[in-house]
């Protein structure tokens, strides 16, 4: 019988085993990264394109050439596709991202061979179609309409140029008459550009089966595909801060009161970013954090309030959000300076500590459990641009961090001064 008077042995993590890719070029030049992992007959595959929002002319091109691929190519109707995907019982998903565009597939082994057919057409011969363009755009013009009138959209918009500055691809921000512009030719360059063969890292992660892996090479790995066959050399950017150090957007019909408050600093190549991740968890990043302590359940200024590094092509931005009664705004803001300070001048206790600890190398261990989440750590390290030690620097950064580490780390990146501060919301006092 199972005593459950008895607390269960623990043991610490000292090494992340996760399941390396079996990797090799295929004829063509595309790398093939094959996770075998799974018990179950399904598998996922994911290609990655080197291209994405950064890289666009005009604002919503790589959305927009990603999005449309489902709708129509010149073997398959947007309609046939979804019938066809339905059938088979296979997942899609298309995005992207700052640097990259992405296509995800899951499929049952068993009718692999039929969806990646789809997949294949979709990728090498899209047709952009003009009427599911026109509905596609309407359906998306009419959510960003809706979403302009949310706090929380507003503020994330000025933060962004208040951050980043007009010249930046992340400081611009969407407005209807960018879809209004947005045709069929301007998708159709994009797709030139930035999908084809020299542009492309293929995985397989699930059961991978010899069969699937031999199909994969037949439809992405044998000949050359695509129109321009030449990778293309990314331009950089620089943020260009404002030095305003208080943004007050007024919504007399605002329910809540929307915050930002943050700064650039350092991306994840910085030596002291794996040590960082600890602290930023401690002060914001999950539910015990000191924020969610003292501002939600020591004060009741908001039901949430987090902290975080977002991360952009060659840099990070350090961000506080949350939403609270406007009356609470300013009391927020000076409770989130004062946590700061604290962490400038105590050290953590050993308690609190371990407890972050803990959480965080319990995360570690459920992220890269099953095959599909291998994946996604994978293309993870493939699209920041990391080396296949990041895991377990990671995790041993956790283990050796120490308090004093964490004062010193405090002192050097919280920088009140600083902060840039975004309110959305109504008019309380003079002082916003």
């Amino acid at each position: 019988m199972l005593d459950r008077t008895i607390q269960p042995l623990t043991n610490s993590l000292d090494k992340i085993d996760i399941v390396q890719p079996e990797r090799r070029v295929m004829s063509n030049g595309v790398m093939l990264n094959v996770i075998q992992a799974g018990e179950q007959d399904v598998v996922r595959l994911d290609l990655l394109l080197r291209g994405g929002r950064y890289q666009q002319s005009q604002p919503l091109q790589a959305l927009f050439a990603n999005r449309m691929l489902r709708e129509g190519s010149s073997r398959y109707t947007s309609g046939q596709i979804e019938e066809k995907l339905d059938y088979y019982g296979a997942w899609l998903e298309l995005s992207a991202g700052m640097e990259y565009s992405f296509l995800t597939l899951y499929s049952l082994n068993k009718y692999f061979p039929q969806v990646l057919e789809i997949v294949e057409s979709i990728i090498k011969e899209p047709t952009f179609p003009e009427k599911e363009l026109r509905t596609t755009l309407d359906v998306n013009r009419q959510q960003l309409l809706v979403n302009s009138t949310k706090g929380d959209f507003i503020s994330q918009k000025y933060f962004n140029l208040s951050v980043f500055g007009t010249a930046h691809p992340s400081g611009r921000t969407v407005t209807v008459d960018d879809y209004d512009v947005l045709n069929r030719e301007v998708l159709k360059k994009f797709h030139r550009h930035y999908y084809h063969s020299a542009n492309c890292s293929v995985y397989l992660s699930g059961k991978v089966t010899a069969e699937i892996e031999s199909r994969v090479e037949n439809a992405f790995g044998k000949q050359s595909w695509g129109e321009i066959k030449e990778r293309e050399e990314f331009e950089t950017f620089r943020p260009d801060s404002s030095m305003e150090k208080r943004i007050f957007v007024e919504r007399s019909d605002a329910m809540q009161s929307s915050l930002r408050m943050g700064c650039v600093t350092m991306d994840r190549n910085n030596p002291d970013y794996l040590k960082m991740r600890v602290l930023m968890t401690l002060f914001g990043g999950y539910f015990g954090s000191r924020l969610m302590s003292n501002i939600r359940e020591d004060k009741g200024y908001t039901y949430g309030i987090s902290s975080g590094i977002l991360f952009y092509p060659g840099t990070g931005v350090f961000v506080v959000s949350t939403e609270a009664d406007g009356e609470y705004t300013e009391n927020i803001v000076k409770e989130v300076y004062h946590e700061m300070e604290v962490l400038k001048n105590d050290l953590v206790t050993d308690k609190e500590l371990s407890i972050v600890r803990n959480y965080m190398l319990g995360q570690m261990c459920r992220n890269y459990e099953g095959p599909f989440s291998l994946a996604e750590a994978w293309t993870f390290i493939e699209t920041n641009h990391l080396d296949e030690s990041y895991y377990q620097r990671s995790l041993e950064a956790v283990r050796e961090v120490s308090s004093s580490d964490l004062r010193e780390l405090a002192i050097k990146y919280f920088n009140n001064d600083g902060l840039t501060e975004v309110v959305v919301g109504k008019k309380i006092s003079n002082k916003l």
